[in-house]
């Protein structure tokens, strides 16, 4: 049997060898394509290519591409598990030209792979065409050989594909195989034609016009060509299957489904498998692709085909988590031509088992409510929307999911009714936001959100994405159109720019179109919490409500960014290990250049403290583990430890990013919805630049990363070299060499203040005679001493007291402009004159106020410098008073 790993390598490597560049998969999630929620067929990627928007370094190429249909209006999620051939993961082979062959090569091309290459029997081979398309017809017959009987010509649009109203457009021919007369069906375009008898394998579209208004306006001017054949359909039929579920890939997590649920894989069990199977691939590649499980957007999709898959399990009788025990066998089947589910693994298991846990509780409140609301229902009956609402919105049990409960009885639900209670609730929700106080401006951006919804983020893994304008506001009010010198804020359905929040500053970067737009985005915002708010300046162009752009954002100015973020989490990490468990975050500003983090610690951080978190942090970066994220309840996450971030406002679920490695588990888990880097060696470097206080048992980080460490790093190194070549010194010596110099500065400043004061006070100092003189029959001495340190002046007063042995001594040192002043009392005297109040009288005339001390020495100063002779005639003063008051 051929494996269907060996049919999509031989497909390739078909292609490969006839000049086509093998192209890989591009992510489920279309960064090219807004008004797809994901890629759903195999030409999505190179639509830019084929419209002429973007230019390859080929003109020819093959491709497997990863599919899925379950959203939007490509959903087939709900015939999925009960019909043979659909899917909503499925992989699409395809050839394309880019102007490079057209209709003739691309029939001889597919004609020779399934009949020569593959050996597919000619006769059971028939081709359908556009009616008007004579000239496939005439190559069918050329290359192929089939007579008229076997080439149908179809009418309707079936057989017509295109990109849209707008844009290249053609007929199609799709090759069909005939599995036999003893199935029932007949050929396309007969009454019949819905049977199984005759499959369809391949279709290949000829692009060959231009459309403009829905209709053909001309000739391509590069005709192009792309197929697409679905690589489970070709499987079943080169394996001899006429059910796609009975291939080998889809076997094998059939049959591990039957061993891991205990359930027979056959009968009434059947469909329970397939689903389970098939949507086990769907979860396993979208997780793989970046899309976790969410309440809306992708994310909710996704949800819905986990959700489903799961209840299939609970059919099944099993009583434990099953589908996260089944990546081992997805990988082992797929993940050599998918290398990403190997990645990705542990991530896809994590996610599956938190939410089939999660999911198994809301599955037995839902369904025991079910059952009690239908109790009295049959076949035929509608379950009211009101009741299928109170199921979802106080149950968590998903609109869908009571669908497909009751498809089995035959009973319908009343959609119409659901959405009546769903918009009664929202009219509520609006009412109470009203009544809260919340802010009049925020006003617009509610009636926004509840128009169109919340945007959905795609930054986590691109940085660049197209997305459809559905706001445009300017001046505080909405605007359907701005254009060039217009500041404007945009939102569009989908965005790689992360809105302000959590302490990490929004993205910036460029929107623009193919029609002469070019919009430059400042800052991205995140009003009421879940729609990302472009300020941007229109700068040439012009935007409306409705246009498709394109949105890159800055990506350096992000990597700084992330770097700096997932810094702030190893900081907070090391910060705890280092001070204690005391530690937690109190707040944090993560901008493209810098990084701040503050945190609860009582005291300053010692330098042996600040190199510790410095060699922690930069040891986890060398260590360059992958950071993994995963999705979780917040009671869960803090549950298995994770540290719940200052500032951050959590909904029912949490990413929980783990990164680092320590003895026991992982150095760093925290809660946190901003961008990380892929590995921490995406750091490069860390260095905190500054250590401070914020407020009382508040401490303050301010750190750098990357090249901004880096440059830091080399500016200080300047630095050092410019003070080694001031001081004639290696860069190695100068620590020492400053340390000698303050040393000696010290000491010259000592015998400079002696000198000082020996001068002055030999009346050298410019101020009166050092001798007394008799003021109010007491010895006084008093001087100004210009230069002389406030510091020496007590010393200074002692001399001058030892001299003098009975009096009072007043010095005023002048510095700067300041004066300083001391007035000393010798003890015999203390009983009549107090040092204190006669610097009081000094330090009035300085300017001042106040001055204090003992009653033998007091101290104090003023602005006053030039009064320095008014200072010591204000004590003399004082002592005349006090000898008239005796």
């Amino acid at each position: 049997m051929t494996s269907t790993n060996d049919i999509r390598r031989s497909f390739l490597d078909y292609f490969e060898r006839e000049g086509h560049a093998r192209v890989p998969s591009a992510p489920l999630v279309p960064h090219n394509d807004p008004t797809l929620m994901f890629v759903n067929a195999g030409m999505v990627p190179f639509k830019n290519v084929f419209t002429g928007l973007e230019h390859r370094d080929y003109s020819t190429a093959t491709s497997s591409q990863k599919c899925v249909r379950a959203g939007g209006k490509h959903n087939d999620l709900d015939n999925v598990g009960y019909t043979a051939r659909h899917h909503t993961f499925f992989e699409m082979l395809g050839n394309f030209s880019f102007g490079d062959y057209f209709k003739d090569r691309a029939i001889e091309l597919s004609w020779g792979l399934v009949t020569k290459e593959w050996g597919i029997d000619p006769k059971r081979l028939l081709v359908t065409v556009f009616h008007e398309d004579e000239q496939a017809v005439e190559l069918w017959k050329k290359i192929a050989g089939l007579s008229d009987d076997r080439i149908i010509r179809i009418a309707t649009s079936d057989n017509f594909w295109t990109m849209g109203d707008d844009g290249p457009c053609g007929p199609c021919s799709e090759i069909f195989y005939d599995h036999g007369d003893h199935i029932p069906g007949g050929p396309p375009g007969s009454p019949d034609e819905d049977g199984d008898r005759f499959i369809e394998i391949w279709n290949l579209v000829f692009m060959q016009y231009v459309q403009a208004g829905g209709k053909i306006v001309g000739d391509l001017p590069k005709q192009s060509i792309d197929t697409g054949m679905g690589l489970e359909r070709i499987s079943a039929l080169l394996q001899g299957k006429h059910d796609n579920y009975d291939t080998d890939t889809f076997q094998a997590l059939i049959d591990e489904s039957g061993v891991l649920s205990g359930a027979s894989t056959g009968g009434d069990n059947q469909a329970s498998h397939r689903i389970i199977a098939d949507h086990l691939r769907a979860s396993g590649f979208l997780v793989a692709d970046g899309v976790l499980p969410a309440n809306e957007g992708r994310g909710y999709v996704l949800r819905r085909i986990m959700r489903r898959a799961m209840r299939h399990a609970h059919l099944l009788g099993s009583k434990d988590p099953l589908m996260h025990r089944m990546v081992p066998a997805l990988v082992s089947e797929m993940g050599q031509a998918h290398p990403e589910l190997i990645r990705a693994q542990s991530l896809i298991e994590a996610t599956l088992l938190q939410e089939e846990t999660r999911f198994r509780k809301t599955l037995a409140n839902g369904l025991r409510l079910l059952d009690e609301a239908t109790a009295e229902m049959g076949a035929g009956d509608t379950l009211p929307g009101a009741t299928a609402f109170k199921l979802y919105d106080t149950y968590g049990f998903p609109y869908d999911l009571t669908e497909d409960a009751l498809r089995g009885q035959s009973i319908a639900v009343d959609r119409a009714g659901f959405d009546a209670a769903m918009a009664e609730q929202k009219a509520a929700a609006r009412a109470a936001w009203k009544g809260s106080g919340a802010k009049a401006s925020d006003d617009i951006w509610f009636d926004i959100a509840e128009e169109v919804g919340s945007t959905e983020f795609t930054g986590y893994t691109a940085t660049e994405s197209d997305g459809q304008v559905v706001a445009l506001v300017k001046d505080g009010a909405r605007v359907e159109k701005a254009e060039a010198g217009d500041d404007v804020v945009i939102l569009t359905n989908q965005t790689p720019f992360y809105g302000e929040s959590g302490g990490q500053m929004g993205d910036a970067g460029l929107i623009s179109d193919d029609k002469g737009l070019h919009a430059v985005v400042a800052d991205t915002s995140k009003p009421l919490g879940r729609l990302h708010a472009h300020q941007a300046k229109v700068e040439s162009g012009a935007i409306a409500v409705g246009d498709t752009v394109h949105l890159a954002i800055d990506v350096e100015r992000r990597d700084a960014i992330r770097a700096n973020h997932s810094a702030t989490h190893l900081v907070h990490a090391a910060l705890r290990n280092t001070l204690g468990d005391h530690v937690t975050q109190k707040g944090s500003l993560v901008a493209p250049d810098r990084f701040r983090f503050d945190f609860s610690h009582p005291s300053a951080l010692t330098p042996e403290e600040i190199a510790r978190v410095e060699a922690d942090v930069n040891a986890q970066i060398r260590h360059n583990e992958p950071v993994v994220t995963r999705l979780m309840t917040p009671d869960d996450a803090i549950a298995a430890g994770a540290m719940a971030l200052f500032g951050e406002k959590y909904g029912d679920e949490v990413r929980v990013l783990s990164m680092g490695r320590s003895a026991q588990a992982n150095y760093s888990v925290e809660l946190c919805g901003g961008t990380h880097v892929n590995a921490l060696g995406d750091i490069a470097i860390f260095k905190i630049v500054s250590e401070s206080a914020v407020s009382s048992g508040v401490r303050r980080i301010e750190a750098l990363t990357g090249e901004a460490a880096r440059q830091w790093l080399i500016q200080r190194d300047e630095k050092l070299r410019e003070a080694a070549s001031v001081l004639k010194a290696a860069p190695d010596e100068v620590p020492a060499r400053l340390s000698a110099l303050v040393e000696e500065r010290k000491r010259l400043e000592r015998e400079l203040a002696e000198a000082k004061k020996a001068l002055a006070l030999g009346g050298g100092g410019g101020g009166a005679p050092a001798g007394p003189e008799q003021v109010a029959g007491v010895n006084f001495i008093g001087q100004v001493l210009d230069g002389l340190e406030p510091k020496a002046l007590r010393g200074a007063i002692d001399e001058a007291k030892a001299r003098v042995e009975s009096g009072v001594v007043a010095l005023v040192a002048v510095n700067y402009g300041r004066a300083s002043v001391a007035v000393g009392v010798t003890d015999d005297l203390t009983g009549t004159h107090s040092a204190v109040d006669l610097v009081k009288a000094a330090v009035e005339a300085l300017g001042g106020k106040g001055g204090g001390g003992r009653p033998d020495m007091a101290q104090g100063g003023g602005p006053d410098g030039d009064k320095g002779a008014d200072a010591l005639a204000a004590v003399k003063g004082a002592l005349e008073a006090a000898k008239e008051a005796a």
